[in-house]
């Protein structure tokens, strides 16, 4: 297990990854909503422009332009508010500076040359995207030794100074000013592919790693829905929508979460979530023979379809339907009566898993349905909630279980030594 943290370095996990755009503040709610749609990470760094253009940075001043990451439900609940909901040719105006959270400790700048280990432990203490250096040619150890030569620890390589080249190696080849973003998700998928050698970790329950947070959020069906924006939810960024029973336990029929709204009518998900319960909003209304009483569900201006945030040609009155923002409609709304809730709910049914599931079926449910939770529940009972699983849980489950990563009656050279031989 040991071997896969240490003899790997984030310049291994950057294979194939794209050069980073800078998608800059000053840009319009517009032009995120299509930015996110064609996100690989469903979510924005979002950046102040430099000061003078063509300008060097260091990465310290690098790192004073990033801004904070904007996601979608940043937007839908933004876009919730009565103000913009009335004026939507305002909303999608406005620059995305006055919706983006800032908090410059999501993002760190990395070399290639960081050893896996320390990447991880950047993301389990907050850290979200590592801005990772883009080489022409990556001409470093053997990815196998990566972090040892000659039985010496390699340091990390500062592209703007040759004095801290590793030992008797030879650094990446660095394009100045060209970099790609690392997520965790990226680290997941490698790990997933690494499973043999974390064995037998990834059998173990998520329950006995101690990898379940019971400290999630959570909305009552019977609240509005718009309540959720008052105070949006950070790691991970989604709200279980539940229904309390008489014995105090919480049985999750939803959630509101980024991750539901990455490819959604923006505009019509806003409106839901100002005017719905939260159990309306993740169950489904649908506006058909059924659902005819509830006549204020028709949105009241015209959406372009040529909008980003519908997506079409032409303009034409539209009425709110759970099926525009990626949801499928309640079953009750069809005579399905008796029926399970969660068989016909398709995208709005919550992502669970139960207390005894294994880390590496939670690993794969998270991945396959590009979720960033997924959430817990009893054994005896789908529905019983008890909890969540986020990225950095994950992460937790996979690093605190080597008490130590080098033998204790072994040096940090004996060990690199032995390694090489």
């Amino acid at each position: 297990m040991a071997s896969l943290f240490l003899y790997h370095v984030v310049g291994d996990l950057t294979v194939g990854k794209p050069e980073l755009v800078e998608f800059h503040e000053t840009e319009t709610v517009e032009s995120a909503i299509q930015g996110i749609g064609e996100s690989s990470e469903r979510s924005l760094p979002i950046w102040k422009k430099k000061s003078h253009v063509g300008m060097i940075e260091n990465s310290e001043m690098r790192q004073q332009r990033f801004v904070g990451i904007l996601n979608s439900l940043d937007i839908v609940a933004f876009l919730a508010r009565s103000e913009y909901l009335e004026d939507q040719e305002k909303a999608m105006k406005t620059p995305v500076s006055e919706i983006v959270v800032p908090n410059n400790s999501l993002l760190r700048q990395v070399d290639p040359a960081t050893r896996l280990i320390d990447a991880l432990e950047m993301m389990k203490h907050g850290v979200k995207r590592l801005l990772v250096p883009k080489s022409v040619v990556w001409r470093g150890m053997s990815k196998r030794f990566s972090i040892l030569y000659n039985g010496r620890w390699l340091k990390n390589i500062e592209t703007s100074s040759s004095s801290n080249l590793p030992l008797g190696g030879s650094s990446s080849s660095i394009t100045r000013d060209k970099f790609c973003c690392l997520s965790r998700e990226d680290v997941l998928r490698f790990i997933i592919g690494c499973l043999g050698a974390l064995a037998p970790l990834p059998l173990t329950s998520i329950s006995s790693l101690g990898a379940i947070n019971p400290n999630y959020k959570f909305i009552e069906s019977s609240t509005p829905a718009v309540e959720v924006t008052w105070k949006l939810p950070e790691d991970p960024s989604a709200v279980a929508v539940i229904e309390s029973t008489l014995d105090g336990q919480r049985k999750i029929i939803g959630e509101i979460s980024a991750c539901k709204f990455w490819q959604c009518d923006y505009l019509a998900a806003a409106w839901a979530l100002a005017n719905l319960s939260a159990g309306q909003f993740v169950m489904g209304v649908e506006d058909n023979a059924a659902s005819r009483t509830l006549a204020e569900l028709c949105l009241n201006s015209t959406v372009g379809d040529n909008n980003v945030a519908s997506g079409g040609g032409s303009r034409r009155p539209k009425k709110f339907s759970s099926r525009s923002i990626g949801f499928f409609s309640n079953p009750a709304s069809h005579g399905l009566v008796g029926v399970s809730r969660s068989m016909y709910r398709g995208r709005s049914a919550p992502l669970t898993c139960k207390v005894n599931s294994s880390l590496a079926a939670v690993m794969a449910q998270m991945l396959s349905h590009r979720a960033t939770q997924v959430w817990v529940t009893e054994e005896e009972d789908d529905d019983v909630l008890v909890g969540v699983v986020g990225f950095a849980d994950v992460l937790i489950a996979v690093t605190k279980q080597p008490a130590a990563f080098i033998p204790a009656n072994k040096s940090a050279e004996a060990f690199g030594n032995d390694c090489q031989s």
